[in-house]
């Protein structure tokens, strides 16, 4: 196959491409500003390109078509890109890559009330977890599956929702900073993972080992590899979401544990909840 046809869009996206280069534009621009290590720059600008090539490339027709593609896809978009590039801790990188009137802009909005609210939604420590599992669990119903494939538009709010519910939800598991400011403490930090992990890889071996045909919509749409039958397309779907996703969520909880053993041998920790309340108490003794 030539590889700049298959780089050619299968659905052009302006929406996507101008979030995309936007956000490049803002980490080229910080870097300038910020020390940024190697290390870092290697994890935004691979998460940054496998994001492109997942969303933006022909591999989005095999998606529609091959529901173990579709997985794979997911995989990326849900897990594997917003992983990394949020293990690049962008933030303040890309925000220093604004020009001073539009930082000034971000910094005013940032005190008015509903910019507040949203924010505080988006880093709700119980709200972005269940977010974050539910993108998995209900775009595989069935009949919302079925749909979702058929129509561009609901095709799109699937792609985009995994996307950003992904970047939020990594955006609390790899903060490395201890709570407050951190919006979860570092021990939620390991056990979010656990609980979120858990129906997935569930969910995964019921695909897996389930023997009729689930999703039959990729049969209407036509499926692009004809030597896989629909059962073998679910199986290699199934393990997909119980093998690589559970790997990928594993490593999210190290790098959180390794967060945790950081702050406590800096003694970065907050008491336990008993020594604090005999300390409150002693207080006002």
């Amino acid at each position: 196959m030539d590889v700049l046809a298959w780089l050619q869009p299968w659905e052009f996206s302006p929406a996507l491409v101008l979030a995309l280069v936007v956000s490049a534009w803002l980490f080229v621009r910080g870097c300038r500003v910020h020390h940024v290590g190697a290390v870092r720059k290697c994890l935004f600008w691979i998460g940054w390109v496998t994001l492109y090539l997942s969303m933006h490339t022909q591999l989005d027709y095999y998606a529609e078509r091959m529901f173990f593609i579709h997985r794979l896809q997911h995989l990326v978009l849900h897990h594997l890109g917003p992983l990394l590039i949020m293990g690049a801790y962008p933030g303040q990188v890309m925000r220093a890559g604004l020009s001073l009137p539009w930082r000034v802009r971000l910094a005013a909005a940032r005190r008015t009330r509903p910019v507040r609210v949203l924010e505080a939604l988006a880093t709700h420590r119980y709200l972005i977890p269940l977010l974050f599992l539910l993108m998995v669990l209900v775009w595989l119903e069935p009949t919302v599956q079925f749909y979702s494939m058929l129509d561009w538009r609901l095709y799109r709010l699937m792609n985009w929702s995994v996307v950003i519910t992904g970047l939020l939800y990594w955006n609390l598991i790899l903060d490395r900073r201890p709570h407050p400011p951190a919006a979860m403490s570092p021990g939620r930090r390991i056990l979010s993972p656990i609980f979120t992990m858990a129906p997935q890889m569930v969910a995964g071996a019921v695909i897996a080992f389930s023997e009729h045909d689930l999703y039959p919509v990729f049969d209407l749409c036509g499926r692009a590899l004809t030597d896989f039958s629909a059962v073998d397309d679910q199986v290699l779907g199934g393990l997909i979401m119980w093998v690589p996703a559970g790997l990928i969520e594993t490593f999210g909880l190290l790098v959180a544990l390794g967060t945790l053993m950081r702050l406590s041998a800096r003694n970065r920790l907050p008491p336990p909840r008993r020594r604090r309340q005999v300390a409150r108490h002693a207080g006002v003794a």
